[in-house]
């Protein structure tokens, strides 16, 4: 019996959008199994929970069976080990995606040298997107309609109403 081949993509997906999408179903057909790996990042100012963006990652990929989505604490190698997944997705946008990304496979690799890091470039449409360029835009009242699904845009906007005390 040939063991199955199951993947983590981690990150703190703070807002998901489109590009993280992209990456999640292009993935979800390499792997067996990927794992939406949602991190816990106390260094980070988050717009939303932990539940929050776990949540709306599992309603953007509803329609894809072999992906499941969960929040992890700590390192994300060591995550991977309590998978049993020898494969880290990553996305790559830009040259200096790539600076910050190599180091890290290096880092992950010298902690667990069994773990391979995959990196996929997001499709053209999605290539220059990233959360904080999207939160820019809400922030400065833009429409965001064709950079996340429709239920983080919603989101979106209520925080951004929420933060402004309920003016428009």
């Amino acid at each position: 019996m040939q063991k199955k081949r199951i993947a983590l993509y981690p990150g703190t997906f703070d807002a998901l959008t489109y590009g993280h999408v992209d990456i999640i179903q292009r993935a979800s057909r390499l792997f067996d199994k990927l794992v939406v790996g949602v991190a816990h990042n106390p260094g980070k100012s988050n717009w939303f929970s932990i539940k929050d963006r776990v949540e709306m990652i599992r309603k953007a990929v509803e329609f894809l069976d072999n992906v499941e989505v969960q929040d992890f604490s700590g390192l994300t190698v060591e995550f991977a080990r309590e998978l049993g997944t020898l494969f880290i997705v990553r996305g790559l946008r830009a040259i200096s995606d790539f600076e910050f990304e190599i180091q890290l496979a290096l880092l992950n690799r010298q902690m667990n040298p069994d773990i391979e890091t995959v990196f996929l470039a997001p499709s053209t449409e999605f290539i220059f997107l990233s959360s904080s360029a999207v939160k820019d835009v809400v922030i400065h009242g833009g429409d965001v309609s064709g950079f996340v699904p429709e239920h983080v845009a919603e989101a979106m906007k209520e925080r951004i109403h929420s933060r402004k005390g309920g003016q428009s």
